[in-house]
């Protein structure tokens, strides 16, 4: 039983929490003095989307530096039915795509600041690695050193 204990904490650890609203998670990041990843995504139908959250988003070296560094935002544009978003969510989704993904783009990854401004756009998969993924984030909230 002790040993089932000790093993939970550090599944759940692995993580990374999704927030699906840019104003709740702009407050967090202004209090937690951390910055926003934004992606948006067709959960179930767009390839590069689901690549991108298997083989980036779940990385151990991706998720330990957002843990620390991020809040992470998932706008969501599924298309089976079953998979449809609330009615509320789905307008939420709509203003962060009017503001941030006009045309559409799957996947779109931006990193924001507190406020909301772009500071760096990654279109489409990344052509890296999810460590040199990883530091292309950092370097966008900390500048190129």
């Amino acid at each position: 039983m002790i040993k089932h204990l000790l093993i939970i904490p550090f599944l759940l650890a692995g993580a990374i929490v999704w927030h699906n609203n840019l104003d709740e998670a702009r407050e967090i990041a202004k209090k937690e003095h951390k910055h926003i990843l934004l992606n948006f995504s067709g959960s179930d139908w767009c390839g590069p989307c689901i690549r991108m959250h298997k083989e980036i988003f779940e990385n151990e070296t991706f998720r330990q530096m957002a843990d620390t560094e991020l809040i992470m935002v998932n706008a969501d544009f599924p298309r089976k039915k079953k998979d449809q978003l609330s009615k509320d969510q789905q307008k939420l989704n709509d203003v962060m795509a009017d503001k941030y993904n006009p045309q559409g783009k799957f996947p779109l990854t931006l990193l924001l600041n507190a406020e909301g401004k772009v500071l760096k756009e990654w279109d489409g998969f990344p052509d890296e690695t999810p460590e040199a993924f990883t530091i292309d984030v950092r370097n966008g909230i900390y500048g190129d050193r």
